[in-house]
């Protein structure tokens, strides 16, 4: 089952730095940074670009974070009573 639930973290974390890679770089057949942010800005949002670059970003680091954290390797910080 550990092995299962690791597989599984690792596709999504995966997935999530594809996605990111493809509005922060354009990898992957993504529109890159002014693309998605012109698709911000036509669904309504201000500052369209520094917004997917900040989409982005997020999904480029949080992937492997989200990956490592759940699966053991950053440690659990001290609970306060």
């Amino acid at each position: 089952m550990n092995l299962a639930l690791l597989v599984l973290r690792v596709v999504v974390g995966a997935l999530f730095v594809g996605h990111g890679a493809r509005k922060l770089f354009g990898w992957f057949g993504g529109h890159g940074p002014d693309g998605t942010g012109r698709y911000f800005e036509s669904v309504g949002l201000a500052r369209g670009r520094a917004l997917a670059i900040l989409a982005g970003a997020s999904e480029v680091i949080g992937g492997p974070t989200s990956t490592c954290a759940s699966s053991g390797c950053i440690p659990e910080s001290p609970r306060s009573p």
